[in-house]
């Protein structure tokens, strides 16, 4: 009978809501998925709850990896920092952590991500600018300095050099006594979504897994509080893709070093509890919650299913995330505060175990002192007066939510059938797949932009005419790229060039003999090879990749 009730409630519901009037708005998420204006116990009525939804901390850990939430630990609260000087950087870090921030997270200067040297031809203009200027062993000490690295957490956003400049790190914790099993952080060390999205890229697909798969080998024997990869969503969805691609490409480029790793004869219970990711948290608050949801679903099956893991820290998906850059705005620079907290709120009703808020001012310039303590102070609000910590994933069960898990897996598993046609991650990047995918949404949702089909706040709707931007801009002087190349300069002079010469001939005899590059780069670090150095003797064995063009 009750069954009954429902069924003719819902039609009766039904009825009325196609009489009713509507703005005449599009009503589907951000990735341009339908939207239903209400969603009931027939959407999940396929849900298998202990298989499907589950309890926290349990198998298949749709609703978080741990039993008692952010009860246990509050999330790691990050801000990106890096500009300028190691010296301006190292200022930067000391005042957020004096502001309660909980993990340094780094951001390199353009020049570094590519693996060029502050005194190189190809760095002039860009030396600090967008993040700080690292080209020795020397500058890392600088960066570092003051700060025992056994007693904080370090991200790292860096790619294509990564496994030199964690040489660098390295080298600075056994200069401060550290070992190395007390080092706690995070390398993104993800080339796969270079190809993908991001393009800071260096050598061929092929050369760059083989650094990646001994960087991981390294710090599974080394570094064992180490996260070697955060396999990345995060530029992806900058570039323009749905939500869904987001969560598929990045599942499949974790896979691909998984496999790789397994190829290499490593178990996968002694290195994949270090494999961490790190997602985008866009516009879309549900879909967003969704997509962190159905990413520990699927990659808990697939890693218990497929690879065999038996350590249920295998089956763990942990992640950071970041709210998104490219919803910012140069307009109504403000609205980005608000952006950026419902953002920071979806990642944290989604579970994630670390956050990066970005900073009102990002679209203008780097983050200015005043901002970047707004965006931490976002985080904190949250954590602290909102009561999202009280319970356990607080919108389990909702029948939207639920739902769009769901659809989310459904839509990853044929984006992973697509991409298995094509012989894996590393072909399909040849063909050029991902590239067009991820084009093609970008310009379905830039067409609904300039239709008003979506609305944008402040720039297609609430335009303010003759806007003024009153806010303060962090500006880098030249001078800081003249101090590093001089300095520089001055290191080449001091140290010791056999041991140089040394170190580069023990990196090309590793290249080519096929042995674990991360301690010749270690050596290579305390002779005070630069990074720029390193990575062209690497360039002669391994050459450097050019995309292929696609129409």
């Amino acid at each position: 009978m009750k069954n009954e009730e429902y069924k003719k409630a819902k039609e009766n519901y039904l009825d009325k809501l196609n009489q009713s009037k509507t703005t005449g708005m599009k009503f589907t998420s951000v990735s341009g998925e339908d939207v239903q204006a209400l969603y009931s116990p027939d959407d999940i009525s396929n849900i298998d709850f202990l298989n499907d939804i589950g309890f926290p901390g349990e198998y298949p850990f749709t609703r978080g990896i741990h039993p008692n939430g952010y009860r246990g630990k509050i999330w790691t609260m990050r801000l990106f920092a890096g500009f300028g000087s190691p010296e301006d950087t190292n200022e930067r870090f000391k005042y957020l952590l004096r502001n309660g921030q909980t993990g340094l997270s780094v951001a390199f200067d353009l020049p570094t991500l590519m693996g060029v040297d502050a005194d190189d031809d190809l760095s002039r203009g860009e030396v600090g600018i967008c993040g700080v200027a690292i080209s020795s062993l020397k500058d890392m000490e600088t960066l570092f300095d003051g700060i025992p690295l056994d007693q904080v957490s370090t991200s790292m956003t860096i790619n294509s050099p990564a496994a030199m400049i964690f040489a660098f790190y390295l080298a600075v914790a056994k200069k401060q006594g550290v070992g190395f099993d007390k080092l706690r952080g995070t390398l993104q060390n993800d080339i796969l979504k270079e190809y993908i999205a991001q393009k800071e890229y260096i050598y061929p697909p092929e050369p760059s897994m083989r650094i990646i798969t001994d960087m991981i080998e390294y710090c599974t024997n080394e570094v064992p509080q180490w996260n070697p990869v955060s396999v990345s969503g995060y530029h992806i969805r900058e570039a323009g893709s749905t939500a869904a691609q987001e969560l598929a490409y990045t599942l499949a480029d974790g896979f691909a070093y998984i496999e790789a790793c397994i190829d290499r004869g490593m178990d996968v219970d002694d290195f994949a509890p270090r494999i961490s990711f790190f997602f985008n948290s866009h516009l879309d608050f549900f879909e967003e919650i969704a997509k962190f949801r159905a990413a520990r679903r699927i990659y808990a099956r697939r890693m218990k299913e497929k690879y065999g893991a038996k350590n249920p820290r295998s089956w763990w998906l942990r992640f950071h995330t970041q709210t998104a850059g490219c919803t910012l705005t140069a307009q109504q620079p403000e609205n980005n505060i608000v952006r950026t907290a419902l953002q920071a709120l979806a990642g944290v009703l989604g579970g994630t175990q670390s956050l990066h808020t970005n900073s009102m001012d990002e679209t203008l310039a780097l983050p200015s002192e005043k901002a970047a303590k707004i965006a931490l102070r976002t985080q904190q609000l949250i954590a602290y007066e909102t009561g999202v910590m009280n319970t356990v994933d607080p919108l389990g069960g909702s029948y939207y939510v639920e739902a769009l898990t769901n659809k989310m897996e459904e839509q990853a598993n044929k984006i992973f059938d697509e991409i298995d046609s094509l012989g894996g991650v590393i072909s399909a990047i040849d063909a050029g797949y991902f590239q067009k995918e991820i084009a093609d949404a970008a310009y379905r949702y830039q067409r609904e932009l300039e239709k008003k089909e979506k609305f944008m706040v402040g720039v297609n709707e609430f335009v303010e005419e003759n806007e003024k931007i009153d806010i303060p801009i962090l500006q880098i002087s030249p001078e800081v790229e003249k101090k590093q190349r001089q300095q520089l300069a001055e290191l080449k002079l001091i140290r010791n060039q056999q041991a140089v010469e040394a170190s580069l001939a023990a990196i090309s005899q590793a290249a080519v003999d096929g042995s674990n590059l991360m301690p010749v780069f270690i050596e290579a670090a305390e002779n005070y090879v630069t990074l720029g150095e390193m990575v062209n003797e690497l360039k002669k064995h391994f050459g450097i990749y050019e995309e292929a063009i696609v129409f």
